[in-house]
């Protein structure tokens, strides 16, 4: 692989989703290219250091909140780089070219600026993410009432669900899972089913979250649709790295009332699992709409909740 360079690199989020590309300049590697901003660290320097000098350095702004998102590692001919990206929620100053480069914001899930690097592929499919990971709970509210809040949800803008329903007899299950693409599909969200390629494969859901169990038993991942699963410590948030899922979740980050028992990660243990994940990890265990800003700021992409996607 020869020297890993090691590079901070920005997405820079403004409040309506946009995000910051920046065009390399003539004379360097890859000229012409679009990327996120950023640079290589400097002997010793701490990664939150890089990031507040480059985007000073390149783009005039001064870093306010930050929080440590992926990191990816990608070959190039000339080098192999450790890209560490961190999510800017906040800076002081307005973006603008410093080093005769060029800056444009693009919003996901729209058509981009080319040629984009190579590396920077899977950190936009992966920026597409939505920040809420709503988990159906159908067994216990009941099937209509839970239509009827995906239904609320959905006109609300909910764009990312799983079906889970460990409760529900099989036919049942199936009609369920059925009727929530269905909806899903019309609001333009996507919907994962908890444990079961096949059946994701019958009613047309978008992909398949494993539990833990399964991930350590997995292969290869599937192909052709979004993969997910939940972890709960280092080895399964590896397991998930390794087979290059889509996104993990990770926790208990707080008591849950359906494993009031089970050992708690507190946001310290979860952001010292998270930190350099090469996937985006959403957190889970008693979470509320309100604890978002807490979860981006110790790593997480955003919140996976049962019973507070609900409420």
């Amino acid at each position: 692989m020869g020297t890993l360079v090691d590079v901070a690199a920005a997405v820079i989020l403004r409040a309506d989703g946009a995000f910051l590309l920046a065009r390399r300049p003539a004379g360097k590697v890859y000229a012409g290219y679009w990327e996120f901003p950023g640079g290589k660290l400097e002997p010793g320097e701490p990664l939150e250091d890089a990031l507040a000098r480059e985007l000073h350095e390149e783009l005039g702004i001064d870093v306010v909140a930050a929080a440590p998102w992926v990191t990816r590692v990608f070959a190039y001919p000339h080098a192999t780089v450790r890209l560490h990206f961190f999510r800017v929620f906040d800076w002081r100053g307005e973006p603008h070219a410093k080093e005769a480069q060029e800056i444009c914001w693009q919003r996901p899930g729209a058509s981009l600026v080319t040629p984009m690097l190579p590396a920077n592929a899977p950190v936009l499919a992966s920026l597409a993410l939505p920040q809420e990971y709503a988990i159906t709970s159908a067994a216990t509210i009941g099937v209509e009432a839970q239509l009827a809040r995906i239904d609320a949800r959905l006109a609300g803008g909910l764009r990312l669900l799983q079906v889970r329903e460990p409760g529900l007899p099989a036919a049942q299950r199936a009609a369920f899972a059925g009727a929530v693409v269905a909806r899903a599909h019309r609001a333009g969200a996507r919907v994962l089913v908890n444990d079961d390629a096949a059946l994701a494969e019958a009613v047309g859901a978008d992909g398949v979250h494993y539990r833990a169990r399964s991930l350590m038993a997995l292969g290869a991942r599937p192909a052709h649709m979004l993969v997910a699963a939940s972890c709960h410590s280092a080895d399964e948030l590896d397991r998930a790295m390794r087979l290059e899922l889509d996104f993990a979740l990770l926790g208990p980050v707080k008591p849950t009332a359906s494993h009031p028992a089970a050992r708690t990660l507190g946001w310290s243990g979860f952001a010292a699992l998270a930190r350099g994940a090469s996937l985006p990890v959403f957190a889970i265990g008693g979470l509320r709409p309100d604890d978002l800003d807490a979860a981006r700021r110790h790593g997480a992409h955003g919140l996976a909740m049962i019973t507070g996607s609900w409420r």
